[in-house]
C-alpha cells in the first residue's frame, strides 16, 4: 500500500494549532507528516519541523505559493528549517542547489495555477513533464495533484505519471475518503496526502483527528512500518 502524509493543512494552509496537534500524533504509527509554506513562515517551519523531528516523523513542507518570488523564498526557507522532504512548486528546472543533500525534492508535474491549486494540461502532457523533471539530478520524485484536475480521469493520471517517472509519485489534494486512498494506491502511487478532510471530520474516527490518523493507517497502511525505497 501506499504510504500516508498527514498533511496539517487546510484549504492549501497551515492549520493555526499544529504546534498543538503533532505531539498528539505520536504512536499512531504515523511516519510522514507535512505542513504547506502558506501560513507558516520560516520561524513556525523551524518551530513545526523540531516538534515532528522530536516525534519520530519525517517532515514534508509543500510549496504552494503561486509566485515564482514567493515559490524560491520557500525553497529558501525549508533549506533553513531542517525539512525531510519538499513538495510542490512549478519551478523544479531552476532550483539545482536550493536544497541540501539529502532533502527529497518533488515538485508538481504539469501546469499547476491558482491557490488553492488546480492541475491542467493532458494526461501525456502531465506524464512527459513528471519524466523530465525525475530525469533531472536534484528532482527525487513529483507530487501529483491528480484529483485537482477539472476534466481529466485521475486514476488514469496517476498510472501514467507513475509509468513514467523515475522517482516516487506522492498524489495530493482532494483524498477524501479511505475509498479513494486505496484507489491512488492501486493505481501506484508511493504516497498520498490527506489534510482537510480530517480537518473536516470526513475519516473513519470523526471528530477526533488523532483517531481519523490511526484509522486510515489501519486501514490502508499494511506496510506502515516498512522502510521505503526512496532515491536520495
Amino acid at each position: 500500500m501506499a504510504h500516508f502524509v498527514f498533511m496539517l493543512t487546510h484549504d492549501d494552509r497551515t492549520v493555526d494549532n499544529a504546534a498543538e496537534i503533532v505531539p498528539a500524533l505520536a504512536g499512531t504509527g504515523l511516519r510522514y507528516i507535512g505542513f504547506k509554506d502558506v501560513g507558516a513562515d520560516l520561524a513556525r517551519q523551524r518551530e513545526l519541523t523540531s516538534l515532528a523531528h522530536d516525534a519520530g516523523f519525517e517532515v514534508m513542507l509543500e510549496v504552494v505559493s503561486t509566485s515564482k518570488e514567493a515559490e524560491l523564498s520557500s525553497l529558501r526557507s525549508a533549506a533553513e528549517a531542517g525539512f525531510d522532504w519538499v513538495l510542490g512548486g512549478t519551478h523544479g528546472p531552476d532550483t539545482a542547489g536550493m536544497l541540501p543533500d539529502g532533502v527529497k525534492y518533488c515538485p508538481f508535474p504539469g501546469q499547476v495555477v491558482d491557490h488553492p491549486s488546480v492541475l491542467l494540461g493532458t494526461v501525456d502532457e502531465i506524464a512527459a513533464d513528471a519524466e523530465q523533471l525525475t530525469g533531472l539530478g536534484h528532482v527525487a520524485g513529483v507530487d501529483l495533484l491528480a484529483y485537482r484536475h477539472p476534466t481529466e480521469d485521475p486514476l488514469e493520471l496517476i498510472r501514467a505519471v507513475v509509468q513514467r517517472s523515475s522517482g516516487p509519485v506522492i498524489v495530493a489534494g482532494s483524498i477524501a475518503s479511505v475509498d479513494r486512498a486505496v484507489a491512488v494506491s492501486e493505481a501506484g502511487a508511493w504516497g498520498y496526502t490527506i489534510g482537510s478532510a480530517i480537518f473536516d471530520g470526513l475519516l473513519p474516527g470523526a471528530p477526533s483527528i488523532v483517531e481519523q490518523v490511526r484509522r486510515v493507517i489501519e486501514e490502508t497502511v499494511s506496510d506502515a512500518d516498512t522502510p521505503p525505497d526512496t532515491p536520495t
